[in-house]
Parts: structure tokens; C-alpha cells; sequence
């Protein structure tokens, strides 16, 4: 088999698109001045912006580009949504964040901080396919909810949430809804005012568009403070000279993305359901993690737990052979710890150590599904054969977790036995 490389990785990053560099690349050189400029330097540069904009907001079907505040990545934009509002609001509104268990470390981590100055926090469980059950959110309202925060898709495994229905709970009680949309924005059609969020974000980098720009939507009725102070950039929000080139190629791939999505969505999701079910025919003991391809599952990833084999072993063969993907696992030692995410859709700690992600793009052709099918297995038997695990599993000391044969213990049972400790 020719080995040939193939990148699997898109959830993590994509390709900037040609266009967009095209565009990107005269804001080097020629329109090299700043907007907030007042000369014709800074005029040209100024309008660019300001198309670039426009093409973000129809992107999510904004009323206007001055609903945006353009920010460094997702990250900044997720912390401005969540301590931005908390700051601007929480006196007259209350000091509570409603939240799932399974957001992005960015969310998880800012509403983390506030709570070290006085925020309160409630976070819904999810089922075991990663969804959010909008009576949870209901439930867990006060009078003192200052903002509830979902995201649209699961950033590890894909699960699309119902927007929609946990709006309707926060309409009925005024209170702001915050969607992070960095997975699901240029893969999915998103509609800010359909949805009913009030504060949303997203990163063009995920969808070909350039790093070192991030997109939040502001509702006009959302009060947000700065927490980058400096200049008046952004109406004041978000202080900094902006990343032009960025910004520039980021509407550009906004605006390719925004044509371009029933045939994207259409390509590959129809690659995502002939890898799954090249993988699922040619391996035993392989679990996907989240829906299965459809309707409530984003159109472009595969999240798996190859049982008996640990993640980081498959991605680095992977890797040797010209596959690029990414590891799910956040194991770091034998303590076998994992991702917050697979944990809280409870999944077997033995299952969440096999753990990678596989994530498709617009480049991807059928050959590439087809060699990775042929691929993975051979390496999955590879290091199943190497694994004490698969040894012992082999030998009736421990089970299968996915296909349990009633002839020993589960692997995380086994171990603990073996560390006197109990198994979680």
C-alpha cells in the first residue's frame, strides 16, 4: 500500500482558503493602514473591514454588521460573551450561570473564574450521546440566572443540541442565551435570530478562513464590558488596532462558506457515513461516541474508542502513515483520567483511553475515506497484539466493555481490584 497523505483533523483547524489568502495578502503591503485612521490610508482599509463584516453577519444571518465584535479567536470571544455580559449585568440581573456539563474548556473556564468572584453556576448533565435535555436547563433557573450557556455542536463528539427549545425556556423567563457556535458555523446553516440566541460566537479557521481572528454576535439588547481596555475600537467593546489581513480573509471565507454549504454538507456527510461503515465492518470492538451520522450529529467528524488500545498509539501510526487526526483522550497517566466531555456522557474509562477523532473537510475525496479503511484496521490489530490488555482479554481475565462476553471483569474493575481503589 502506497502511503500518501491524508488530513483528518479539520475540526482542529482548515486550510486557509485560496480566495481568502488572495484577498488577505495586498493588506500586508499596499492597504497597510489602520481603520481607525482618518487619512485615505486608513479610509481603503476601513472599508475593507466593513464588507468583511458584512460577510461575517450574513454568515449567521445577523440584523447588521455592527451586531459583531471581531476578537482574537474563539477563545477571546468566549470569555468576552461570558464575563463581558456577567460584568455589564449582574447587578441588576443576578450573579447565576446556568451551563452543560460537556462546553468547551473556554466557557467552562471563564464561568470557572467568575466564580472565584462571586458567581454562582449550575451545570446540566447530558445523556450518553452528549444531548442536552431542555427540562434540565428548565430546571435548573433562578430567579437569580443571569445567563445560560449551550453550544450548538459538541466540540468532541459532534452532538448537535436542541437550540431551539432550550430558547424558548430562557425566552419565557428573560433570560440572555449564549451559543458557542465554533463547531457547527460553515458546517451547519445558523440563523442568530432563528435560534433565538442572544450572544453567539465562532472561529473562521475552522471553516477556511485565517487564524487570529473570532467572531462574537451581540443581540443590541446584550450589554457587554470591555475586558480588553485600551482604544475605542469594536464601539468600545473590545479595545486593540485590528488583525486587517484576518479580518479580511475571514469575510471572504464567511462568504464562501455561506454559498458553498449544501454541496460541503452534502460531501461529507456522505464521507462520513462511508468511513463509518468501511470502520464499523472491518473492526471489532469499535464504539463511536455521540449520534450516529444524521440528522443530530454534525455532518463532518467521527469521534471513536477503539477498545484494549490506548489513543495516542493509533494517532502517532496513523501519523506515520500520512493520516492525520486527533486524539480525544485526555489521558495523561495511569490515573486514566479523561476528557470532561466523555465523562459526562459516562463513558467506560477503558473506552475513553482508545479515544480519537477523525474530522473531514471539503478537499477530501472517496480515496481518502477508502485508504484510511484499509489503514486503520491493520494498525488497530497491530496494537492490539502488543496490548496487555488485549492479552488479558484474550486470556478471560477482563471484558468487553462494547461486546461483553460474561467471561470476566470490565477493564476498570479489573483495575481497580488491582489498586485496592474503587472504580468510578
Amino acid at each position: 500500500m502506497d502511503k500518501r497523505a491524508v488530513y483528518l483533523d479539520h475540526q482542529t483547524t482548515t486550510p486557509v482558503l485560496e480566495e481568502a489568502l488572495q484577498a488577505m495578502l495586498p493588506y500586508f503591503r499596499e492597504a497597510y493602514g489602520s481603520p481607525s485612521s482618518l487619512h485615505r490610508y486608513g479610509l481603503q482599509v476601513r472599508e475593507g473591514v466593513k464588507e468583511a463584516r458584512q460577510q461575517l453577519a450574513a454568515l449567521i444571518n445577523a440584523e447588521s454588521e455592527e451586531d459583531l465584535i471581531i476578537t482574537s479567536g474563539g477563545t477571546e470571544a468566549s470569555n468576552l460573551a461570558i464575563k463581558g455580559f456577567a460584568e455589564a449585568n449582574h447587578k441588576r440581573k443576578g450573579n447565576h450561570f446556568v451551563v452543560s456539563a460537556t462546553e468547551h474548556p473556554a466557557v467552562l473556564n471563564s464561568i470557572e473564574f467568575m466564580t472565584k468572584h462571586g458567581f454562582e453556576v449550575t451545570q446540566v448533565p447530558v445523556d450518553t450521546v452528549g444531548r442536552i435535555n431542555p427540562e434540565d436547563v428548565r430546571a435548573a433557573i433562578t430567579d437569580k440566572t443571569l445567563l445560560v450557556a449551550v453550544h450548538l455542536v459538541n466540540h468532541d463528539i459532534g452532538t448537535i443540541q436542541p437550540i431551539k427549545e432550550i430558547a424558548k425556556i430562557t425566552a419565557e423567563r428573560d433570560i440572555t442565551l449564549y451559543v458557542d457556535a465554533l463547531a457547527a458555523a460553515g458546517w451547519l446553516p445558523i440563523d442568530v435570530r432563528d435560534l433565538g440566541a442572544q450572544l453567539l460566537s465562532f472561529s473562521p479557521h475552522r471553516f477556511y478562513g485565517p487564524k487570529g481572528v473570532g467572531v462574537l454576535y451581540r443581540n443590541r439588547k446584550a450589554r457587554i464590558t470591555s475586558h480588553i481596555h485600551g482604544g475605542v475600537q469594536e464601539n468600545g467593546r473590545r479595545a486593540g488596532t485590528e488583525n486587517v489581513p484576518a479580518i479580511i480573509g475571514a469575510g471572504v471565507a464567511a462568504e464562501v462558506a455561506l454559498r458553498e454549504m449544501p454541496e460541503r454538507i452534502a460531501h461529507v456527510a456522505r464521507l462520513q457515513k462511508r468511513l463509518y461503515d468501511g470502520l464499523f465492518t472491518n473492526i471489532q470492538y469499535l464504539k463511536l461516541n455521540g449520534p450516529l451520522p444524521g440528522p443530530e450529529r454534525v455532518c463532518n467528524q467521527l469521534n471513536l474508542s477503539t477498545e484494549f488500545i490506548e489513543g495516542e498509539g493509533q494517532l502517532l501510526l496513523l501519523d506515520h502513515l500520512g493520516i492525520a487526526v486527533a486524539s480525544g483522550s485526555s489521558c495523561v497517566s495511569k490515573s486514566l483520567k479523561v476528557s470532561h466531555v466523555l465523562s459526562a456522557i459516562k463513558l467506560d474509562h477503558a473506552l475513553a483511553q482508545g479515544n480519537i477523532i477523525m474530522s473531514l473537510g471539503k478537499d477530501n475525496p472517496d480515496s481518502d475515506v477508502d485508504y484510511v479503511v484499509a489503514t486503520f484496521p491493520p494498525i488497530v490489530e497491530k496494537l492490539r497484539h502488543m496490548s496487555p490488555m488485549w492479552k488479558e482479554f484474550e486470556e478471560g481475565v477482563i471484558d468487553s466493555v462494547i461486546s461483553p462476553t460474561g467471561r470476566g471483569k470490565s477493564f476498570t474493575q479489573h483495575a481497580a481490584d488491582i489498586s485496592g481503589k474503587p472504580a468510578h
